[in-house]
């Protein structure tokens, strides 16, 4: 039986594996680049960044009804629970589909109805926190945040910020992300990633964060390191996903155990795991190779979750019911 993990950065769109993209946009009578299995395979293999969001473009024009979002959330929490997840903050960016044509409520419907049937058939709480996507109208930015505000009933719990970071920087966004505090949605925006410390204390300052998703690279700045810690501002790491699109040169140099022995807690994902090649018991073999025990990142999850009280407790309470590996 796998340790009991706690995943708080996920994109949906990226877990789409190849069949499963096949199958949605063959009933959606999209043309893909490929039509077997083994040629997407070959063509989600990554290569560099501009692939990557070329793969990641492909596979979000096939997505296009409630049904689509539906099945990616059950599908990935069949995934992740195989892995020992049992709860799971789930990325998704909604301006994108919107964009293209589809109703804000049918994307929102979507992924909420896939996380209720997610919890249904695996057992993993599903929550979710859209993401805007930088580079896009601030009009949709401030939509993003009020169609998150009215699904808070159904499993939102807070606002993300993606996309290329060090074109976009957060204070572009701080009005969305009031009208989301305002709402009583949580910040949870990538930031410390391809850019660096000042657009972690832009996250912190302009957008409110709860949480930093990556921030890895708040190691370059010992001032920021110690705020981080002090503040106890748990960073959504994923190893894998770093070295990928080169943000670490080889996970030799990963700065994971320095932010935790510096007292930062951090969680572990996988950010797009069909795109990158990994899924979540990959990354925590990955960690555990660093000398990092896994009830570390679990307690660093519940502490970054941005759920309601009780649902932490009712997460303690698998955590301390648990036998973890000594280490």
């Amino acid at each position: 039986m796998p340790d009991p993990k706690i995943e708080l950065h996920v994109h949906l769109e990226g877990t789409v594996r190849p069949a499963t993209l096949l199958e949605i946009a063959g009933r959606n009578r999209v043309a893909l680049p490929a039509d077997t299995v083994e040629g997407l395979t070959e063509l989600y293999r990554f290569r560099d960044f501009a692939h990557f969001i070329e793969v990641w473009a492909m596979t979000t024009a096939a997505l296009q009804t409630a049904a689509d979002y539906r099945q990616i959330v059950v599908d990935y929490a069949a995934e992740a629970a195989a892995h020992g997840a049992v709860y799971i903050e789930a990325i998704f960016s909604p301006a994108r589909p919107a964009a293209d044509g589809t109703s804000w409520e049918e994307v929102f419907e979507g992924y909420c109805d896939g996380a209720q049937e997610a919890r249904e058939l695996h057992g993993v709480d599903v929550r979710l926190t859209p993401d805007i996507p930088r580079g896009f109208p601030l009009e949709a930015a401030e939509e993003t945040a009020r169609k998150a505000i009215a699904y808070r009933e159904r499993g939102v719990l807070g606002l993300g910020l993606g996309g290329p970071e060090a074109e976009f920087p957060p204070e572009l966004y701080a009005r969305a992300f009031d009208l989301g505090r305002d709402g009583g949605l949580a910040s949870a925006p990538h930031a410390g990633e391809v850019a660096g410390i000042d657009s972690i204390r832009g996250a912190l300052e302009a957008l409110g964060a709860d949480r930093i998703r990556h921030g890895i690279r708040a190691v370059e700045d010992p001032a920021l390191v110690r705020e981080l810690a002090d503040r106890r501002t748990v960073l959504d790491v994923c190893p894998i996903s770093n070295l990928c699109t080169g943000a670490v040169r080889s996970l030799a140099d990963h700065p994971l155990p320095t932010l935790i022995e510096a007292g930062i807690p951090c969680s572990l994902s996988t950010d797009d795991p069909a795109m990158f090649g990994t899924d979540l018991g990959r990354e925590y073999d990955v960690a555990t190779a660093m000398g990092l025990p896994a009830q570390g990142f679990f307690d660093a999850g519940i502490e970054g979750a941005l759920c309601d009280e009780e649902t932490k407790e009712a997460l303690r309470r698998v955590g301390a019911a648990y036998e973890w590996p000594a280490g």
